[in-house]
């Protein structure tokens, strides 16, 4: 399993898987060939069916703008590959004949795996036995750890001075989030609503309490993510503003101090690698339950030990967060990261909250482990039609605004 770093990436937005990825995918094959006169880049999946919604055209246009090199893309949205989001890059020389050939997987959460490389040795700081939360969770019972002291355990103090980076992103992103207002670019012509939604929650126009202030918070992250902005992938681009809604709330409105978030942090950022590891975190492959659905896991473990949990309470409050999200389908308009992307993070914010008093009222026993519920969200989301699966192809997707 590999660390936090490679979860919590700092970038912009909308996609992670078709944004983000592709930038690296394409910084990297031009690094490896910069002599070349020309690049062809193919686009494979639903990187063909939903890239243009997605900006994958834009972003990888602009790195080759950068090394002054033309480039061509060709889409393939009908063409089967080894995974639904394929990048092939090509590189020619001045006769125009092909010099290389490169395959990429952007396989979630801005992370991408080259076709023929094993991913580094290095990156897989945490012990092989210690991948499953049962595993973590009788580990950290016999120690009398915290399930964050854990990851401090593994990955070294040092993981705090990135963290304390990943949250001043999340944190500014909820600030130019709430203050902003006008249309979302694309297509759908959709106007922001964190900055009215802030100031009616924050006049107590919500009927209960101040929860609203959550939603307002995963709102303006959402908003800033469709706008292309800097954003955290918590674990995706497409569902970043739950995790920094929640934890953004409890700092300001219940008073969490620094540490205490940066330590939900590590909590968080443990439920969703192992969600990445056992599972999936791309949209393209199991649907938005690998997005939205982790993303909720993740900010109700958060929520959960924030308001003093134990771990097996805040392992109920994760593994509730796929478990009644499960066979959520990728469908957005127009391939833009907006709806229902934007609502399902606002919504996410708050169930996440639910989730944590839901699991604190009881001693953390339950039924469903977070392990099983993880293998059940994987097969779920292979025995989605690939028309649910971010291919543009069905259910909201088809709808024409």
């Amino acid at each position: 399993m590999e660390s936090l770093r490679e979860l919590y990436r700092i970038g912009h937005g909308p996609s992670s898987s078709h944004t983000m990825g592709p930038r690296s995918a394409g910084e990297h094959f031009l690094r490896q060939h910069p002599h070349a006169t020309s690049f062809v880049a193919e686009l494979y999946g639903s990187l063909a069916a939903t890239g243009k919604g997605h900006l994958t055209d834009t972003t990888l246009r602009e790195v080759y703008a950068k090394g002054e090199k033309p480039l061509e893309i060709l889409w393939y949205r009908d063409v089967e590959q080894k995974h639904p989001n394929t990048l092939i890059i090509k590189a020619f020389n001045e006769n125009e004949q092909c010099i290389a050939s490169q395959t990429y997987y952007s396989v979630g959460g801005g992370k991408i795996v080259i076709e023929g490389e094993e991913s580094p040795a290095s990156l897989n700081v945490y012990p092989p036995e210690l991948t499953k939360m049962s595993a973590i969770l009788e580990y950290c019972d016999k120690e009398g750890l915290q399930l964050w002291e854990f990851v401090l355990q593994i990955e070294g103090k040092e993981i705090l001075t990135y963290m304390k980076e990943v949250w001043s992103v999340m944190s500014d992103s909820v600030e130019r989030g709430i203050e902003e207002e006008g249309v979302l670019p694309g297509g759908l012509k959709l106007p922001r609503k964190a900055h009215s939604y802030f100031l009616k929650a924050s006049k107590g126009a919500y009927p209960l309490d101040d929860s609203a202030l959550a939603l307002s918070y995963a709102l303006a992250v959402s908003e800033e993510n469709a706008s292309g902005n800097l954003v955290v992938t918590a674990p995706t681009c497409g569902s970043a503003g739950v995790l920094p809604g929640v934890l953004y709330y409890y700092a300001k409105q219940k008073n969490a101090g620094k540490i205490r978030i940066l330590r939900a942090l590590l909590t968080a950022g443990l439920v969703g690698n192992l969600v990445k590891t056992n599972g999936s975190i791309s949209g393209a492959e199991v649907g938005c339950q690998g997005e939205i659905g982790v993303a909720c896991a993740m900010a109700g473990a958060a929520a959960a030990q924030l308001n003093g949990g134990s771990i097996f309470q805040v392992e109920y409050a994760a593994e509730m967060g796929l478990e009644h999200h499960l066979g959520l389908t990728c469908d957005p308009m127009l391939g833009l990261v907006q709806i229902p992307c934007i609502e399902r993070n606002a919504l996410g914010a708050m169930r996440s909250l639910d989730h944590a008093t839901y699991a604190l009222l009881g001693d953390g026993r339950h039924k469903v482990s977070f392990d099983t519920v993880v293998q059940v969200m994987l097969e779920t989301g292979q025995a989605l039609p690939s028309l649910y699966r971010e291919t543009s192809l069905g259910g909201l997707a088809r709808v024409r605004s």
